[in-house]
């Protein structure tokens, strides 16, 4: 009999999807669930996935994990983030309530521009251990793998202690984040007169300077009218991949800019929001091949009606992940639960289409299928057990943290009352 490092069992259902790419079209939200199910693992990796009876036939394990009874699924993944800020802002919150749009907000001096005083007065430490709290309250809601952009510095050295606070808290924390540059988040107000000397900076500092460091592995741009409209999109985005950063884009969010068709034809590994997407957007992602990163939380949050059509996007043969686009100003939440509540909810979908959306997707879209995001043997351990009498629960309950244990890497690095048991001495 092998002797193994832990064995997860006890589960009423092992509920995941397979395989190493992004799931699409009438593959979407195929999960295996597994009755009764259990997953054994070695080190950091998973290297079996079965019946309980069955695995506790092959192996002995050092740490038995007991699921009592819940549902045992992948860690979550949530594949767009702005978790580098420095104060909230409530009071535009309150100011939304009141009927303020986004756009009117951001006139009267909110919004993006509202973080950038708090990031630019922030130390790279200060930076670091706010976003070390928030690791631990990702992890505390079952999200194992964390996008993470800066993006509320706008200035060379601003975005580059942000990453650097990224970095340091990867490292600090059980949580890996992935860290994207999004310098261009908007035109920072000492530009406001020269938008096109910013996009130079960006172009010829800031990216290189990135590059150089090796802290991002993506840009990342806001594509609208009121900030970098699809010229200087295309231009912005151009010179960051010709530096040699992946893309990821803000696109047809508050309006219908064509801003998916630009994704696509600059090769984004992610297209982001896309509430105002047109036929032809949806068509152009699908031929592209570039995920959709959607975020029901945010028009909610926002007040606005307009929805993402992620069914359309499914049928037009887009992979869709879903996201919290957790943020201070338009979605101060980071429960993926809470969204693929709402991915039920506003999109119609299925409760294994929005697991699949928060995991596999998700990690498709980071370029990571093929380590994380399902329950399989080779995969990284990334493993949640929670309460949830079976996966369909996953949608059904709102407004609840379901996550009793959280294995990160082949640890336990996350629990709520008794759950990882040592094996009985030999």
């Amino acid at each position: 009999m092998k002797r193994i490092d832990l064995l997860v069992v006890g589960a009423a259902e092992v509920a995941t999807p397979l395989g190493t790419r992004a799931l699409l079209g009438e593959d979407f939200g195929q999960l295996r669930v597994l009755a009764g199910g259990a997953v054994a693992v070695e080190g950091e990796r998973i290297i079996a996935v079965g019946p309980q009876a069955e695995l506790e036939s092959r192996f002995e394990a050092r740490m038995r994990l007991d699921a009592q009874g819940g549902t045992v699924l992948p860690g979550l993944i949530d594949a767009h983030t702005h978790p580098v800020f420095a104060g909230t802002r409530e009071r535009e919150f309150e100011m939304r309530m009141a009927g303020a749009s986004y756009l009117e907000i951001a006139e009267a001096g909110g919004g993006i521009a509202s973080s950038l005083a708090g990031v630019r007065a922030a130390s790279l430490g200060e930076l670091t251990a706010l976003l070390a709290g928030r690791a631990e309250r990702f992890l505390a809601a079952g999200t194992t793998t964390v996008e993470a952009k800066t993006g509320y510095g706008l200035t060379l050295e601003d975005e580059l202690r942000g990453l650097e606070a990224i970095a340091a808290a990867d490292r600090s924390s059980a949580v890996d984040f992935i860290p994207t540059c999004l310098a261009a988040h908007a035109y920072p107000p000492e530009f406001a007169g020269n938008h096109r000397a910013y996009e130079d900076l960006l172009a010829g500092e800031v990216w290189p300077a990135v590059v150089e460091q090796g802290i991002a592995r993506y840009a990342d741009i806001f594509t609208e009218a009121h900030v970098f409209d699809l010229d200087a999109t295309r231009r912005v985005m151009e010179a960051a991949r010709e530096a040699g950063l992946a893309l990821r884009l803000h696109v047809d969010q508050l309006t219908p800019l064509g801003g998916a068709e630009l994704a696509a034809e600059l090769g984004a590994r992610s297209a982001d929001h896309l509430e105002h997407v047109s036929s032809e957007g949806c068509a152009a992602l699908a031929r592209a091949g570039v995920v959709a990163t959607l975020s029901p939380l945010v028009p909610l949050y926002l007040r606005e009606t307009q929805e993402a059509p992620a069914r359309k996007l499914v049928e037009a043969g887009v992979a869709v992940a879903v996201s919290t686009d957790f943020n201070p100003g338009s979605c101060y939440c980071l429960s993926l639960f809470e969204a693929c509540s709402w991915a039920a909810l506003r999109y119609g979908f299925s409760a294994g289409e929005a697991l699949t959306a928060a995991t596999l997707n998700a990690a498709a879209s980071l370029d990571l299928a093929g380590d994380r995001g399902s329950l399989e043997p080779g995969k990284r351990a990334d493993i949640l057990v929670t309460d949830l009498p079976n996966h369909l629960h996953l949608t059904y309950e709102l407004g609840r943290n379901p996550v009793r244990n959280v294995v990160k890497d082949g640890r336990v690095v996350w629990s709520v009352g008794e759950g990882a048991v040592p094996c009985p001495a030999e």
